[in-house]
């Protein structure tokens, strides 16, 4: 299993009324990470073959990020099987090494052209593990 990390830094547009990072602005984070990871595993000739469609979204809050916090994001595929693909988000505090959010995605992965389902074989599979 590969983990692939970033950090971000918390901006005023990520903050709702409660003046903590809104929940959906996590949601859109584990998209963005999980595309940056693909793209920056997957070859150009894969990206061309494939693309991946969210089925689900599980996301646990543990503790509130705010304005300019620095975040440090790690992702790592846990499991593929059939068309599926099982991703782990975790969200921490950069200086305090503090788990904040952790979420867990199904991924669905699509033929490009047809965007069908497309079971994952083996190509796939080397790129996550």
């Amino acid at each position: 299993m590969k983990v692939f990390e970033q950090t971000l830094t918390v901006q005023q547009r990520d903050i709702d009324d409660l003046d903590h990072v809104n929940n959906v602005v996590y949601v859109q984070w584990v998209q963005d990470i999980a595309s940056a990871h693909w793209n920056t595993l997957a070859t150009s000739e894969i990206r061309r073959k494939y693309s991946w469609v969210v089925i689900k979204h599980e996301v646990e809050y543990f503790s509130p990020a705010f304005l300019h916090d620095k975040l440090l994001v790690k992702t790592w595929v846990e499991k593929s099987e059939g068309v599926r693909s099982e991703r782990h988000v975790e969200f921490y505090h950069h200086e305090a090494n503090k788990l904040l959010v952790r979420a867990r995605t199904m991924w669905c992965l699509l033929d490009a052209k047809t965007m069908r389902p497309r079971r994952i074989e083996e190509d796939i599979l080397q790129v996550f593990h």
